[in-house]
């Protein structure tokens, strides 16, 4: 059965219209803007002491660079001034595409994404310690953890869930699109006190046959089984894809938890 499954989604056109998603999405938004900022790679310092960041992790097969004009999609004083960053994943192969060599953060093996759905909890963890050291370089420099946002799209929504549920500081926030919950039970029982306090936005379309639906809601019992708090939207027809409504609700909910100073 899961053979089958994955098999069916192996399929080029299949795999470029789970991979490119947040891309396309991105292109028609971008043409909507007209921004006098260059487009980066690393973040950009706020001027303000009070330091702001938000960290996008792109989808299986994305790349960074690929999602930076999604920042001129918020208009918010408090976002424009943040630092901004959008790392792109390794090239690893990915079990589910029957090893195929791909810009991905931790292994898949199996899709669509299901209650049920097996993870590879060792690349996930690996993936989790990789984006900590990009929050600790941050907290470093001098951001106040309550400050830092975390967010992500599909994989990158995933990713973003075990990276601010196992970080041992309380964030800002965890903004999860279309995501899943990549490692079981054992695992969120690890996750540190302070963790547990740090707010989680997510968000996911009723009709997503990539990460079902039913997928999303059965995390969201996990974490509050543990103590989690989870602000948990529905958008009723939305397939695997953002929309207007999740970024805007997204930067109203961002601008709510902001910091005033570092």
């Amino acid at each position: 059965m899961r053979r089958s499954r994955c098999a069916l989604l192996a399929k080029p056109v299949a795999l470029l219209a789970v991979t490119f998603a947040t891309t396309i999405f991105v292109a028609q938004w971008l043409s909507q803007f007209q921004s006098s900022k260059p487009l980066h790679s690393a973040p950009r310092r706020p001027a303000s002491a009070g330091r702001r960041f938000v960290l996008w992790l792109h989808g299986l097969g994305d790349s960074g660079s690929a999602n930076e004009p999604l920042e001129d999609v918020f208009t918010s004083p408090e976002l424009r001034s943040a630092a901004w960053s959008f790392p792109s994943a390794p090239a690893s192969p990915v079990t589910c595409y029957g090893g195929s060599v791909m810009p991905s953060w931790f292994d898949i093996l199996e899709l669509p994404i299901t209650v049920d759905s097996r993870n590879d909890e060792d690349s996930v963890l690996k993936a989790v310690w990789n984006v900590h050291a990009m929050i600790d370089k941050e907290v470093a420099a001098g951001t106040n953890p309550d400050n830092i946002f975390v967010s992500g799209f599909s994989q990158g929504g995933a990713l973003t869930l075990a990276s601010v549920l196992l970080y041992p500081k309380t964030l800002g926030g965890g903004a999860v699109f279309a995501g899943w919950i990549p490692f079981n039970s054992s695992v969120i029982e690890r996750i540190p006190p302070d963790a547990k306090r740090t707010p989680i936005l997510w968000s996911h379309g009723t009709s997503d046959r990539t990460v079902f639906f039913e997928a999303g809601q059965a995390g969201l019992a996990s974490l509050k089984r543990a103590g989690l708090s989870c602000e948990f939207k529905a958008y009723q027809g939305l397939g695997h894809e953002l929309n207007k409504q999740e970024l805007s609700y997204m930067e109203s909910w961002i601008k709510a938890r902001l910091q005033g100073s570092s």
